[in-house]
């Protein structure tokens, strides 16, 4: 049951906003319903703020992909190709002189 609410919860808030003060409040308020043992209330927040950022790491890293995804359909250069070829024309510069 607890595993449920966790889950609705990390849906509905963004997991990306959220915050230790917020888990300890909605820790709070489940259990002045009776829904989580004041006992339970550090677990409760460690966990909600674990997978808070556990999703938060997997969202950066489909970002990151869908980014390089349309950088590369549209052909244009990644940071590090532009920094690698501006390296290229400096050397090349370079020896010209």
């Amino acid at each position: 049951m607890l595993d449920i609410i966790k889950k609705t919860i990390l849906a509905g808030l963004g997991l990306i906003s959220l915050t230790r003060e917020k888990a300890e409040e909605i820790a709070k308020d489940l259990i002045k319903r009776g829904e989580l043992a004041e006992t339970e209330e550090a677990k409760f927040v460690k966990d909600l703020l674990e997978q808070a950022e556990k999703s938060k790491a997997e969202l950066e890293k489909k970002l990151e992909k869908t980014v390089e995804a349309v950088l590369t359909k549209l052909n244009i250069p990644t940071r590090k190709e532009f920094e690698e070829l501006k390296a290229r024309v400096e050397e090349m510069a370079g020896q010209k002189k």
